[in-house]
């Protein structure tokens, strides 16, 4: 039997939590102060989980439920953010970022919305939700 040997470098793993360090390429942007909400952040885990399955890099969304640990149901939590219409996609990409205090906008609000087939309806209450005339 025939011995494989199989090398990797691993990266030193960077403390957790805000220990206010400049990145390699130097301190952030001015106008990056804040964090990226949460919901921002898993619409852009949906559309690259999205584009891994398409690619085939990944076979399923239990597949993807494995790799991250976490539950199939989790998964298509976020996975249905992909049924909203684009735009509202790309607002919830740039939503600002949060300075201080809890992030406005949760995945459970967005639920409802990804429910409704009707992109303007999902317009019309998105904009609601925002406090925003149509």
């Amino acid at each position: 039997m025939s011995m494989q040997i199989v090398e990797c470098t691993l990266a030193r793993q960077r403390p957790r939590g805000n220990t206010n360090t400049t990145s390699p390429a130097g301190p952030a942007p001015p106008g990056a102060a804040g964090r990226v909400p949460r919901i921002a952040r898993l619409m852009a885990l949906a559309l690259r989980f999205e584009r891994l399955v398409r690619s085939g890099d990944v076979r399923d969304y239990a597949e993807l439920a494995r790799l991250g640990q976490v539950s199939r149901a989790r998964i298509t939590q976020i996975m249905s953010l992909l049924h909203l219409a684009p735009d509202l996609q790309e607002q919830i990409l740039f939503l600002p970022r949060i300075q201080k205090g809890r992030d406005p906008i949760h995945l459970d609000q967005l639920q409802a919305l990804t429910a409704l087939l009707d992109w303007q309806e999902q317009r019309r209450r998105w904009n609601e939700m925002q406090g925003t005339a149509t």
